[in-house]
């Protein structure tokens, strides 16, 4: 093969060498065609499922209306924040539904938008909280917090969500956009092909790893008002942390996810039961890791620390944290270095009128 390109012509080797990039830009864009087909397609195919299921409920006719058990009636949101391990964690959903009978529906926002427009809040609400054929069920997606209150429903759907470090959540994102990760290792990514470092990034004043890009998890928490989406704004934080007591039934840490999990499990275990152990023991539980990911230096850190938002941010992942370990403190006990949850710790007596 080398004697063969000293052989050619210089005119010959510059064309084999254009028609070499050529061919290459031509089958990424017919590999980047592929993939936005493939998205169409599931789109297309979940629509229909949810047709089918609706027009199965209308020719029902009309009906009394049962009334579901209140376990039946249940509905989790986990309005997940891209990589939190939320895939990790929803994995986990997915392998216990049929086992725990409930279902499990992906919200699929268009270009991950986290925030509905207003008819789409109806919608959803609407969807949540009348489609009995779901029910229980489990919703997952990148969308931001929504007050179900406001649209005058009964009963509001459990939140639940997991935060992580604000810097260690930017860098993986930032080595994701780049290099994906092993659960689609594949698709081509955003910024694939720059091999730009993120300590690179930082010293240069780069806009994929600016201060800016830490405002998410506040944001997520606050919900859909504009002052959420406002980088920097006091009044989202301390938003944020007042839906994150008020609104949210548990809130875990990427750090303590498996803590997070036994929590879940001793506490609503129509939906987590067998969790814990699957978490331990099942191939999916660590499924998605982003590659090339590099550590970033103590100078890097200790830039990104200096900026406003960056302290408003970890006061908020501080705040998530504490609530979570004491929570957590009030529900388990340690024995020989392992947790255990704590059985029931209260009853009923001196019960009157007593009976003859």
């Amino acid at each position: 093969m080398g004697l063969l390109r000293i052989m050619m012509p210089p005119k010959l080797q510059l064309l084999a060498v254009v028609a070499f990039v050529v061919g290459m830009l031509f089958l990424e864009n017919q590999i980047q065609k592929l993939e936005e087909s493939r998205l169409k397609l599931e789109r297309a195919i979940a629509r229909h499922e949810v047709r089918e299921i609706e027009q199965r409920h209308t020719m029902d006719g009309p009906r009394q209306e049962a009334v579901l058990d209140e376990e039946e009636d249940m509905v989790i949101i986990y309005n997940r924040v891209p990589k939190t391990a939320s895939t990790s964690f929803t994995n986990i959903a997915y392998d216990l539904c049929a086992k725990n009978k409930y279902h499990v529906l992906h919200i699929n926002t268009t270009k991950n938008n986290p925030v509905m427009s207003l008819q789409d809040q109806v919608r959803f609400v609407k969807n949540i909280t009348s489609w009995k054929e779901m029910k229980p069920g489990f919703y997952h997606g990148h969308v931001s917090y929504l007050d179900f209150a406001k649209f005058g429903v009964k009963k509001k759907p459990i939140y639940i969500n997991v935060i992580r470090d604000p810097i260690e959540r930017l860098v993986s994102y930032y080595y994701f956009l780049r290099f994906g990760d092993d659960y689609r290792p594949g698709l081509r990514r955003r910024k694939q092909g720059d091999k730009k470092t993120f300590d690179e990034c930082v010293a240069e004043g780069g806009s994929d790893c600016a201060p800016e890009k830490l405002w998410l998890q506040i944001p997520f928490f606050c919900g859909h008002s504009s002052e959420c989406w406002n980088v920097g704004s006091r009044w989202a934080m301390d938003q944020a942390k007042y839906n994150l007591i008020n609104e949210y039934f548990l809130v875990g840490v990427t750090e303590e996810l498996e803590d997070f999990i036994m929590l879940l499990e001793a506490a609503l275990p129509r939906f987590f039961r067998g969790a814990t152990e699957l978490y331990r023991t099942g191939k999916k539980s660590h499924l998605r890791k982003t590659t090339e990911k590099k550590l970033p230096t103590k100078q890097t850190i200790a830039k990104l620390q200096q900026s406003d938002i960056w302290k408003m941010e970890n006061e908020f992942y501080e705040f998530a944290l504490e609530q979570f370990q004491f929570i957590r403190a009030h529900a388990v006990r340690e024995k020989d270095g392992d947790l255990y949850i704590l059985a029931q710790n209260f009853f009923y007596e001196k019960i009157y009128p007593k009976s003859n």
